[in-house]
């Protein structure tokens, strides 16, 4: 092959790779700060009053709980599709 000819393989190729290359989006997960919007807390009443602090602490574990429902749905939803 060629050296012109090499360099055209190469653009070509890279060109496809970006084609096809998958954009990730990540979002990242804040479940306490959104338990505390969600109560309309700070982390300063999450710490300085026990009532507060198992308010919170049960929106935490109730957001954290569906959370893991969400995927293990979608984790069955991908094993078992429709047929």
């Amino acid at each position: 092959m060629s050296l012109p000819g090499f360099f055209n393989f190469t653009r070509n190729r890279i060109q496809r790779d970006l084609e096809h290359a998958k954009t990730t989006h990540v979002q990242v997960q804040r479940p306490l700060g959104r338990a505390l919007a969600f109560t309309g807390r700070t982390i300063d009443d999450v710490v300085n009053d026990p009532i507060v602090k198992r308010e919170v602490l049960g929106f935490y574990k109730l957001h954290k709980w569906v959370e893991r429902e969400s995927e293990i749905s979608d984790l069955e939803r991908q094993w078992n599709h429709a047929r």
